[in-house]
């Protein structure tokens, strides 16, 4: 394969902050790289390295000549007097360059230059720039090519951002968390435009579900160094649980060996000043080996949940609109004890002001929310990190409570508290300006969880937040004795943690479905199947005037539409058989796997019979309702 970008023996620090030490990879033709680490250990930074945008201490960053390359910032920014057209003639890229030296030859009357300017623009197809700029806008559901910049809201400035770059179809694309802002539409359209090019990729991402689909490759920064995975991010995952245990398999051995060392170091004092010194710097980095303890540093977030009662909170008739906008319309809900619900739909919908109706950050025009005396909000908002920079990371927390009471008798320090979060003692005392935009999402996380909340509203909770603690995030979420409400373009993470979703569709149109975001996708995508099916039916049937029996009873069972209450208990049964499926196959695999005692074996007979005879039951009740689905 041609190889499009090489890194060599590459170094980066900060003062005494090491990022990466001596680290090599290559980008070669048709490669799509995913770069994970942790916050903090330098993604951002490296992208910032291979475009030109930051210096480094040591090595080589090296491109094939005349390779057309496109960079992603993670937080793109415009001139704030310029429009959405504008903004896509404002990129640094060598068309728009081009174009500039284009006119000004034009200008200042250069006719010498011209001709060579002329078939660089035809080479570079120039003159199409600005239909290319339009088509690709429209693309990302960007109409108002007038409109001001500074009237934009941070998705849609990501995708003009994300427009420049596509449109002078580089050969190399980098992308810093390009789904960050995007609604689900925009990142699913994406994630497919991507998979379909014959482009290649060097992206940082926390979004997993994109990793997986997108990416052929794996990078991953770990303790300095970087770690290679030819796979996407499910192979990643396998291989480097393997690496974890052949490691931690080699950190035993080296302690059982340390044991005899250390005998041996106790018994020979005499031995140190001659002929085995050797051997006592092998010790010493024998020690060194042994102690070294192999962890995803994750976060703990084992933090206690006040007590909540039974009423958590009721929405009677909430009405809101902003002029024509409508976000809710006489809406009606009680939300249970211990539910997790996920809140889903492009962005403008009227997902955040829902959230600031419910906080009462915001009045309902007519209607109200009723919430319950013990409920206590833990709220976690796109626009929460209002941390003082000059303050120290450990003041931060400490403005907040002196020790954090964990639930189970036990109260950590604010010191041992932010250790759990990855905060370690010499980080605990340096400066919030000097944290990486991952590092005060985690600092932002750790004040809101320690006030120990029993109902937790996130809004985009994943933004800037890296994989390992994306991952400890979701199975606190899942066991969290509490109510939360989640507010995320994250498919995966909704996905783990949510037990059902409201679905703003927009102008004040919301779908209460039960189930996760895939459930509900492939529910979608089902939905969308009939409607054709249905639509091709109308059309043969206006052909065809003169129509079976059957089918004239067919389309008058199809008049008949369920009710509210029918199409909730359709939804709820599809993923309750989805389920009892599950179930009935793990039973059947554990009776006939032979290693049940005879106890268990009657008991699992019991319990599939149970469940078969619940599947029948559910199955013939959705027959019954699917006639008028």
């Amino acid at each position: 394969m041609v190889s499009y970008l090489q890194v060599d023996s590459l170094t980066k620090s900060f003062g005494d902050l090491v990022l990466f030490e001596n680290i090599s990879f290559g980008i070669a033709q048709g490669q799509k790289t995913g770069l994970i680490a942790k916050n903090g250990a330098g993604k951002t930074t490296l992208l910032n390295i291979i475009a030109g945008k930051e210096s480094y201490d040591e090595g080589m960053v090296v491109f094939r000549s005349d390779l057309r390359v496109g960079y992603l910032e993670q937080t793109p920014s415009f001139p704030q007097q310029i429009n959405v057209l504008q903004a896509c003639f404002h990129s640094d890229n060598e068309i728009v360059r081009l174009i500039a030296e284009y006119e000004k030859a034009i200008n200042n009357h250069q006719h010498t230059d011209l001709e060579n300017i002329l078939q660089r623009m035809d080479t570079l197809k120039a003159w199409d720039y600005e239909r290319k700029a339009k088509q690709i806008l429209s693309q990302l559901k960007i109409s108002d090519f007038d409109q001001p910049i500074d009237q934009l809201s941070g998705g849609q400035l990501k995708r003009i951002a994300l427009a420049n770059v596509l449109i002078t179809e580089p050969e190399l694309i980098i992308l810093d968390e390009p789904t960050n802002h995007l609604d689900l539409e925009m990142t699913e359209w994406l994630e497919d435009y991507l998979s379909r090019q014959s482009i290649s990729l060097l992206m940082v991402t926390h979004d997993r579900y994109f990793l997986d689909r997108v990416c052929n490759n794996i990078i991953e920064i770990d303790r300095k160094q970087i770690h290679q995975y030819k796979g996407n991010y499910n192979y990643y995952l396998e291989k480097r649980e393997e690496r974890m245990a052949a490691l931690t398999a080699e950190t035993d051995r080296a302690a059982n060996l340390l044991r005899k060392e250390l005998d041996w170091m106790r018994r020979q004092p005499q031995a140190r000043g001659t002929k085995a010194k050797y051997r006592i710097d092998a010790f010493y980095e024998l020690e060194k080996k042994a102690k070294q303890q192999w962890t995803d540093g994750q976060v703990n977030l084992s933090v206690k949940a006040t007590y909540i009662g039974s009423k958590i909170f009721e929405a009677s008739h909430v009405c809101k609109q902003f002029g024509d906008l409508k976000i809710l319309e006489d809406f009606n809900y009680t939300f249970a004890r211990y539910e997790k619900m996920g809140i889903i739909g492009n962005n403008g919908t009227g997902k955040s002001t829902f959230i600031k109706l419910l906080l009462g950050e915001m009045e309902p025009d007519n209607g109200h929310f009723d919430i319950g005396e013990t409920v206590r909000f833990g709220y976690y908002s796109q626009d929460g990190l209002q941390f003082d920079d000059r303050m120290k990371v450990i003041d931060v927390v400490q403005d907040i409570a002196e020790s954090v009471d964990l639930g189970d008798g036990t109260k950590l320090s604010v010191s041992q508290f932010l250790t759990h979060f990855m905060f370690e003692p010499e980080k605990q005392y340096s400066y919030v300006y000097k944290l990486s935009g991952g590092e005060k999402r985690r600092l932002y996380l750790c004040t809101v969880l320690m006030r120990n909340p029993n109902f937790l509203v996130l809004d985009e909770p994943t933004n800037d937040l890296d994989i390992v603690t994306l991952n400890v995030l979701e199975e606190y979420l899942k066991n969290f004795r509490g109510c939360s409400i989640i507010v995320s373009h994250d498919r995966y993470f909704m996905d783990k943690v949510v037990d059902h979703l409201l679905v703003f569709k927009g102008n004040a149109e919301i779908k209460d479905f039960p189930g996760n975001y895939t459930q509900y996708r492939e529910w979608e995508e089902a939905e969308q199947f009939v409607q054709k099916e249905n639509q091709k039916d109308k059309e043969r049937q206006s052909k065809e005037p003169t129509q079976t029996n059957a089918l004239q009873r067919n389309n008058e069972n199809k008049k008949k539409k369920l009710t509210f209450n029918e199409r909730r208990e359709f939804d709820q049964l599809e993923v309750e058989i989805a389920n009892l499926e599950k179930e009935k196959t793990t039973l059947e695999q554990e009776m006939s796997s032979g290693t049940l005692s005879n106890e268990n074996l009657l008991s699992k007979s019991e319990k599939i019979t149970k469940v078969i005879d619940e599947l029948d039951e559910k199955t013939m009740r959705w027959l019954e309702l699917s006639e008028f689905a």
